[in-house]
């Protein structure tokens, strides 16, 4: 039987149940925390507590997993995670890889073919140990990688980093999770770079694919094979409810309930907004991850999608995507 690995060690693909395919635990920057947070906005112990709640929370709507696509970027760090599991009744799965709009991490940008110190791509490596013996000492292996590609567009540091992540996905099968800026269409560029890399394409979700309501660029996405990624529910800043829901209506109605995933890009904590976290979390009320539940399985079913198409979109993709 098929297995994919989660902070608590490996789980059937069959028993992942309801999966929500894009959440954060935490986005945390480590300098951050250390030089400014701690004894200020940061509360090591009272942060640990409140994640335990949320999720149980969580778990208690009937959700079994959380696909958790933190890394070097956003702030992985994995004993802190391994914490909150053990108090927890949910699967997390966590990720590999580098998350930038522009430029390379210092550290890999004078390392790899041809570079100051001439040597094969140390990305490749770096995320094939996560995935194959364990982040960092601790055991817990990466279950899909993660990069991004923003409005910038392929930048000569994310275009590297995408290329690390799809080699690394070919040699070792793991899936890929890519942002992209929707209002850019970057989903093509990132299909188009997987392919030339010989990636699956059936093994790629589009995140933040749900932020567009253009029916044609999504179903042009999903034509490849690849997943939408309606990922951000609750973030109406970048497209409201309403229209999100639309959206995956109408393209249920097209039959392409088979290639769509639902999550809130949600976390207990973001240190993005330092002191002010509760204040503005305050301004964006849905952004939790409770909304689907709540709020958007109402509103599909009321649409007209049915509880097939929704076991679809929350356990049947996932558990094709990890099998």
């Amino acid at each position: 039987m098929a297995t994919v690995e989660t902070v608590k060690g490996p789980v059937a693909v069959e028993d992942l149940g309801p999966t929500l395919m894009h959440e954060h635990v935490f986005v945390m920057s480590t300098e951050h925390v250390q030089n400014y947070g701690e004894g200020s906005w940061w509360d090591e112990e009272a942060q640990v507590a409140n994640a335990v709640v949320r999720l149980n929370e969580l778990s208690a709507t009937g959700i079994r997993t959380i696909v958790d696509p933190t890394v070097w970027g956003l702030g992985r760090y994995i004993p802190r995670i391994q914490r909150i599991a053990a108090q927890v009744d949910l699967n997390i799965i966590v990720a590999t890889g580098v998350y930038v709009y522009e430029e390379l991490p210092h550290h890999y940008s004078v390392r790899g073919p041809g570079l100051t110190i001439d040597m094969p791509e140390p990305m490749v490596a770096d995320f094939s140990a996560d995935i194959r013996t364990g982040i960092a000492g601790t055991g817990v292996k990466a279950a899909f990688l993660k990069c991004a590609v923003e409005a910038q567009g392929l930048t000569p540091g994310v275009e590297r980093v995408a290329r690390a992540v799809a080699r690394t996905s070919v040699e070792t099968g793991a899936p890929i999770t890519v942002h992209t800026s929707s209002p850019a269409q970057a989903g093509r560029l990132a299909v188009d770079l997987f392919r030339k890399e010989g990636v699956d394409l059936t093994k790629v979700v589009i995140g933040h694919a749900g932020d567009s309501n253009d029916i044609d660029y999504l179903m042009e996405l999903a034509d490849t094979g690849a997943t939408l990624g309606m990922d951000r529910f609750g973030l109406d800043v970048f497209n409201p409810t309403e229209n999100r829901v639309a959206t995956i209506v109408a393209l249920a109605e097209r039959g392409y309930a088979d290639r769509m995933v639902l999550a809130h890009d949600a976390s207990c904590f973001i240190d993005w907004f330092g002191g002010a976290h509760d204040d503005v979390r305050a301004t964006m009320p849905n952004w939790n991850y409770l909304h689907i539940g709540n709020d958007v399985l109402p509103a599909l079913r009321a649409a007209g999608v049915s509880e097939g198409q929704i076991n679809q979109m929350l356990v049947d993709n996932p558990r094709r995507y990890f099998s």
